[in-house]
């Protein structure tokens, strides 16, 4: 196998290892959430009380994973939020290891002397409430000492912004200097500059819209249907089972599909072509193509690190997102945005498409360049994780304004 590792993620250039194999080998957990008594890695963690979500619903306390990188300085006004993307984590940077599945993934973005200087910046990245990576979430155990499964409550990404908050009073961060995301996280980091103004000095927004579209949800129920389909789903009701008897086909199959939202058509023609996994024909001999192949890898990979609830919770999250509900419209809600901004695209996005982007920095008052940045990337959605040279030049430009 010598395809790279991708998607959102993902370190888009790692090459797949032996230990990748020996562990596709194996039989996939039940659900590849981080547990307690699970290894911690690098993460820390704060626990509040009572949280109400948007609907009403009420969970009895709650808990964000997060990581830091550098140090926070007397003034507290060094502070930069990273926010993820769906099935990102709090692991920003680092190696793969004991706690986590994967490396960083934005290494080339965040450390000593990179765009996001951790000499000179203090950064701080959670993993979103609803996660699978030692944030409250469905895999969590309950006060009845079950898993919440599918008792776990809808969130909206209001919900998730007002458990960062919570994270922010509790380490004292008044005001970030930078709140910066793409994707899922983009829609983070534009309802922190909306909901609170007062409290973002910058504001990056990368590859993510205004607004889940029509178009975007319904390309996110057929992946929430592939895993409530899938027989070993149960409804929910899964983390008893043995490796191998959840729910893994499905959440695998809801992945290939995202996978092709992720990235472009010239990326996936220019890299495989019509290309062969062996040198056994896939035209009617049992062979397959290379890109099926790809897809399957990734798959089944993601069921190793990700609860199919989580997915579930995420995904209706994200379709949640609209910055101008009940504030008057898209436009109005914009407005309100204070912070120096930078909104950054890419064309050939097919998952959020440049348009939103356009949107966003159009009705922004103080965007830098009075317009979007747009790169010209063949990776697609995932351009944002992976064109890391242009991305970081544009964060610096941010920082230093």
């Amino acid at each position: 196998m010598d395809w790279q590792t991708t998607s959102e993620d993902t370190v888009p250039s790692a090459p797949v290892t032996e230990a990748d194999v020996r562990l596709l080998r194996a039989r996939p957990p039940a659900t590849g959430a981080w547990r307690d008594g699970d290894p911690v890695g690098g993460r820390r963690f704060g626990s509040f009380g009572a949280f109400t979500t948007e609907s009403g619903a009420v969970l009895p306390g709650i808990r964000i994973a997060y990581e830091t990188w550098g140090e926070l300085n007397e003034a507290r006004d060094n502070a930069v939020l990273i926010l993820h993307a769906l099935t990102g984590d709090s692991h920003v940077r680092g190696a793969a290891g004991a706690g986590h599945a994967t490396a960083g993934w934005w290494e080339d973005v965040t450390g000593p002397g990179a765009p996001l200087d951790t000499d000179r910046w203090f950064v701080i990245a959670p993993n979103m409430l609803g996660g699978c990576q030692g944030s409250t979430g469905p895999a969590s155990v309950a006060p009845t000492g079950y898993e919440w499964a599918s008792r776990f409550p809808y969130l909206t990404i209001r919900d998730q912004v007002a458990a960062q908050v919570r994270l922010a009073d509790a380490l004292g961060i008044e005001r970030w200097a930078a709140v910066v995301g793409g994707s899922m996280g983009g829609m983070h980091a534009l309802e922190w500059a909306v909901t609170h103004p007062e409290r973002v000095a910058r504001l990056a927004v990368l590859s993510s819209p205004p607004v889940t579209t029509a178009d975007q949800i319904a390309l996110n129920t057929v992946q929430l249907e592939a895993i409530r389909m899938d027989p070993r789903f149960q409804g929910g009701e899964y983390y008893d089972l043995a490796d191998g008897d959840g729910p893994h086909r499905g959440l695998a199959l809801a992945r290939r599909m995202a996978l092709l939202n992720y990235r472009s058509p010239i990326e996936l023609n220019q890299r495989f072509q019509r290309s062969w996994q062996s040198g056994v024909s896939p035209l009617g001999h049992g062979g397959r193509f290379a890109v099926e192949s790809y897809l399957d890898f990734h798959g089944n990979k993601f069921t190793r690190r990700f609860d199919a609830n989580s997915y579930i919770t995420l995904v209706e999250a994200m379709n949640s997102h609209d910055v101008g509900r009940d504030r008057g419209g898209v436009e109005e809600a914009l407005r309100a945005v204070t912070a120096t901004t930078v909104v950054i695209g890419i064309d050939s996005d097919r998952l959020f498409p440049v348009d939103g982007q356009q949107r966003i920095a159009r009705n922004i008052p103080n965007v830098l360049g009075d317009e979007a940045v747009v790169l010209s990337s063949d990776f697609g959605h995932d351009g944002f994780l992976i064109e890391t040279e242009a991305v970081g030049r544009h964060l610096r430009l941010l920082l230093d304004s």
